[in-house]
């Protein structure tokens, strides 16, 4: 079977809601067997009505958790994709913070994704096929928000993990691409803005069409479609690059000297 059927699974983390949801109703939809891990049992229960998903509740940065997902989706189909979307957003100062908290911030954030490639890679190099690996970082992880430490160097740690895998597992047919992601319509997002009086959530709406070129935020199912891309067959000579899918928004420069158009 080609690429079009269903002679492929595929392992998401943090596939309950917002751009993981968005990503396994994408591969659900061309047809893939996907192990969806969700921290959150609840947020699997939309899984119930699609046959090719298997829901696994738990943490991703468990190996035991990420071996569990690996083997459901092997007895369905081999093992060809793993998309380590996982991550927790906890916000802290080195002032403010002390250093033993920090690393545990860092490391909520860094362990699904080291977990997962760990994962992955041996499954892939086991099975001899290869297969393909992508992780989701952040425009954080190049231009950094204040008081965002941990997520900021989590999502640079995890820039670079995917350019040391790249390099070291290309020549076995393993590719580790990442997608850095400026600001995304998620619930998570929806619920920042209704948590606001209304004059505040206009602020921050005028805000975000301001530093994205494309003057909106994104949907997750756009990045879906970048992630499935990057899964794909058709991405064959991409790996170790970072892709940003923000909108413009880390190529914007804000500086007082700019002519409005």
């Amino acid at each position: 079977m080609g690429e079009g059927g269903r002679d492929r699974s595929y392992v998401v983390t943090g596939g309950g809601r917002g751009v993981g949801r968005a990503v396994v109703e994408r591969l659900l939809r061309d047809g893939r067997h996907v192990a969806v891990v969700e921290m959150d049992p609840a947020a699997l229960q939309w899984l119930a009505e699609h046959p090719l998903a298997i829901p696994i509740a738990g943490d991703a940065g468990d190996d035991t958790v990420a071996g569990r997902a690996a083997d459901l989706a092997e007895e369905q189909a081999p093992l060809t994709g793993w998309v380590n979307n996982a991550a927790v957003f906890r916000d802290a100062s080195v002032h403010t913070a002390s250093a033993r908290d920090m690393l545990e911030h860092i490391h909520a954030n860094l362990a699904p994704a080291v977990v997962g490639c760990t994962t992955a890679v041996r499954r892939f190099l086991a099975a001899g096929t290869g297969g393909a690996i992508v992780n989701i970082s952040s425009h954080q992880a190049q231009r950094a928000v204040p008081g965002c430490t941990p997520y900021v160097t989590a999502k640079a740690a995890i820039e670079g993990l995917t350019r040391a895998l790249a390099v070291e597992y290309g020549a076995r047919g393993v590719r580790v691409n990442t997608v850095a992601l400026g600001s995304i319509a998620t619930e998570r997002y929806a619920a920042f803005l209704d948590d606001l009086d209304p004059a505040g959530a206009a602020h921050v709406t005028e805000e975000m069409r301001r530093i994205h070129p494309l003057g909106r935020v994104g949907a997750p199912a756009e990045v879906a479609a970048t992630i499935a891309h990057l899964l794909s067959d058709e991405a064959g000579f991409v790996t170790g690059a970072t892709v940003p899918v923000d909108g413009g928004r880390s190529v914007l420069a804000r500086d007082p000297e700019a002519h409005e158009a």
